[in-house]
């Protein structure tokens, strides 16, 4: 995960394998999250939660075959559900970060993700991740 300090929004892996991998978040409540705005952490932030899982899963599996993962970015989301405006107003119990591989080759992977909390989506989707793309400066 290419992301630090506080914009690093994983505070743990609990599992994955080659295809899943679950993380858990939670900061959520906290007045310090750096994606809170000044309505609060709107449902809109587990997207970049999920994009983080999907980055420590490629860093896994690369790891895994003995190779270095490669740079990529989300490219786009789709079929994206919000079950609440806000993460901020949940209770303290840490939100739970899926994604699941769904299919991929060397340029593109496109993911499956939901964020839960205590056991209900609160937001879930698809999110397609490119691979090896310089971006024009």
């Amino acid at each position: 995960v290419p992301h630090r300090g506080t914009m690093l929004l994983l505070d743990a892996l609990e599992r994955w394998d080659e295809r899943t991998i679950r993380c858990r978040a939670s900061d959520h409540r906290a007045l310090s999250h750096p994606l809170r705005s000044a309505s609060g952490l709107l449902a809109t932030a587990a997207i970049e939660m999920a994009a983080q899982a999907m980055a420590l899963h490629g860093a896994l599996t690369a790891m895994a075959a003995g190779r270095t993962a490669s740079p990529g970015y989300l490219a786009s989301v789709r079929g994206v559900e919000l079950a609440r405006w806000r993460l901020d107003t949940l209770g303290p119990e840490p939100l739970a970060v899926e994604a699941e591989r769904q299919a991929g080759d060397g340029e593109r992977i496109l993911y499956a993700f939901a964020v839960s909390h205590a056991g209900a989506t609160v937001a879930g989707g698809r999110a397609a991740v490119v691979l090896n793309t310089p971006v024009a400066a």
